[in-house]
């Protein structure tokens, strides 16, 4: 099993959620007034963890601790309440209408996306920072997505689960695109351990991983977790070809490389049975879910537009984007940076 240590709280609500898994229990703190705080999304990130791997130390009935469960349900109903009134979704919105949109390339200078900036002018130490954030994501690549699984019926589950099934290495272990990520934090000379860099995530990131871990757990939003998946296949090949040639220039080695060039091909294929098979499916059972696709669909946008923001203001200032600080490689790379 894989040891997980609890993170650091950020604040009194994220410390009297640590404290209680500790055994020790200071009292619930008053909910913060803003909804992407810090401590709140850290406070939410570490109360879905206990829904896949849980942590050193703490027992795994505390996964459905009620009293856990009440505050878990408080802070959903906060960030929930905050993307839609940051997301609102009109009624003639449709899923088709939001996946297109999904494909219209940034304008300007071409810097104004994570991957654009890092394929042009990103550095080495950069692309370091990046991995390592979207490490929270991609160590459980698939896993609340597969949640869905047993939601969907007909044509929808049987191309989710085929997708899926890629998505967890078409039953080889060592090509579970997780495992794959691994590699290429390892490539990077980036600590591999499930949830490492947790500390080191500002609030932007920590969102993104919450957001797949609020629609995964709750049936109710089945619709939104289904727009949520489609985002990620449809964005996910262009920003993979990118950030492969990224690190071809970066002159990084061929497992960092090749996690994103299998991205490349696979999703591009993914999209297609996604938005065709997975969605159309989903929505000739039960159109009555498009709102919710659309839903799932632009808040993943908005909230990778938050996170890009941050990262790439950092950037352009000379600064690191990790709250901890700048990384320092676990091994030199072959070009000594």
């Amino acid at each position: 099993m894989t040891s997980v240590r609890l993170p650091e709280p950020r604040g009194p609500l994220s410390n009297a959620v640590v404290a209680s898994l500790r055994g020790t229990d200071p009292g619930l703190a008053p909910l913060p007034t803003d909804d992407h705080d810090d401590d709140l999304q850290l406070a939410l990130y570490i109360l879905y963890e206990l829904h896949y791997l849980g942590f050193d130390g703490v027992p795994d009935d505390r996964e459905w601790d009620p009293e856990l469960l009440a505050i878990r349900a408080a802070l959903e109903r906060r960030f929930l309440g905050a993307l839609r009134a940051d997301v609102p979704i009109d009624g003639s919105d449709t899923a088709d209408r939001a996946l297109e949109e999904l494909q219209l390339e940034p304008g300007g200078d071409g810097t104004s996306s994570v991957s654009h900036f890092l394929r042009s002018h990103g550095t080495l130490d950069q692309f370091r920072e990046y991995a390592a954030l979207r490490s929270l994501y991609h160590l459980k690549e698939a896993d609340p997505h597969a949640w869905m699984i047993p939601r969907l019926r007909g044509r929808a589950k049987a191309a989710m689960a085929a997708v899926e099934f890629d998505e967890f290495g078409a039953g080889r272990a060592d090509e579970i695109h997780a495992e794959l990520f691994a590699h290429l934090m390892a490539d990077l000379g980036l600590e591999t351990s499930y949830g490492h860099y947790v500390d080191a995530a500002p609030a932007e990131a920590l969102a993104t991983v919450n957001l797949m871990s609020l629609f995964g757990l709750h049936r109710a939003l089945r619709g939104a977790l289904v727009g949520h998946f489609a985002a990620v296949e449809v964005t996910s090949s262009p920003a993979s070809r990118r950030l492969a040639e990224a690190l071809c220039r970066m002159g990084a080695g061929p497992a960092a490389v090749r996690f994103y060039t299998e991205h490349v091909e696979a999703d591009a294929v993914h999209e297609q049975v996604v938005r065709h098979e997975v969605v159309a499916g989903l929505l000739a059972d039960e159109p009555s879910l498009e709102a919710d696709v659309v839903f799932g669909i632009r808040t993943t946008g908005h909230l990778e537009d938050r996170l890009a923001a941050q990262l790439l203001a950092a950037w352009r200032d000379g600064r690191t984007a990790l709250r901890t600080g700048r990384i320092t490689p676990t091994a030199l790379d072959k070009q000594g940076t």
